[in-house]
């Protein structure tokens, strides 16, 4: 009798999640080197087969019917973006189809990260703000003390004179989808080791955001009607179960 509440329910939560994700990438469409995410879904039965299955995932039919759509997973689009030319001494941009991360060295581990606005900290460490030193090939915080430099195709870091001072590390990951993203857009290993990898690094550049705004704010209004169109029904389906126990009821 009341089996329409459960796909009607799901359906709000489901939609209110995917709103949360698209706002999210909305936020974000000028934030340097922001990845977007997008959100799926599927019935409760494929969730329950994907969760509890065997590791040869030969999976045993728990029923016919699911009455509920639920949130699946929250993939993240590594697709690489355009670049701005900034003019900036302290600027960077990995070039390589969004496949590598600069490395930061915060104050609980090593995070990734695809934006490469640095700057010098007051110690004169090539720096993210906000977050931690930048780390070199070796894994090592790099001591500029200026941001009078030159650099080559490579990230390598000269001063004016030629002195070498240190080389932007490009940390790559052999699995992406194990990668944990934090609400500030930073990215943990998830238990892998990366690999540093020879990779062209544009200097006085920064990666824009791969959110696309129009997109986004195509799915966002067709979300929205689906959400309310959800909550409308949720109404006539109360009301119709409130007629059927008072009135039907009765005789």
């Amino acid at each position: 009798m009341f089996k329409g509440f459960y796909n009607l329910t799901s359906g709000m939560i489901t939609h209110g999640k995917n709103l949360n994700v698209i706002s999210n990438n909305m936020a974000n469409v000028s934030t340097t080197g922001f990845k977007a995410d997008c959100f799926t879904s599927q019935t409760f039965d494929e969730v329950m087969y994907s969760r509890v299955g065997n590791k040869d995932k030969n999976y045993i039919d728990i029923g016919n019917q699911s009455y509920a759509t639920v949130p699946s997973q929250l993939y993240t689009d590594y697709s690489q973006s355009s670049f701005d030319v900034t003019n900036m001494p302290l600027d960077f941009a990995i070039d390589d189809d969004g496949r590598g991360f600069f490395a930061i060295q915060t104050e609980n581990g090593v995070v990734y990260t695809r934006a490469g606005d640095f700057s010098l900290d007051d110690e004169g460490y090539l720096g993210l703000p906000d977050h931690g030193r930048v780390l070199d090939i070796n894994g090592e915080e790099i001591l500029l003390t200026t941001d009078k430099i030159t650099t080559d195709n490579y990230g390598r870091i000269y001063t004016k004179n030629g002195g070498f001072l240190g080389q932007i590390g490009v940390y790559v990951f052999e699995n992406t989808d194990t990668l944990e993203k934090d609400p500030m857009g930073m990215f943990t290993t998830g238990g892998q080791q990366p690999q540093v990898q020879p990779t062209l690094v544009h200097h006085q550049m920064l990666e824009r955001s791969n959110v696309g705004l129009v997109q986004q704010m195509t799915k966002m209004i067709t979300t929205q009607r689906a959400y309310q169109s959800v909550a409308t029904l949720t109404k006539i389906y109360d009301s119709v179960m409130n007629h059927a126990a008072n009135d039907l009821g009765r005789l």
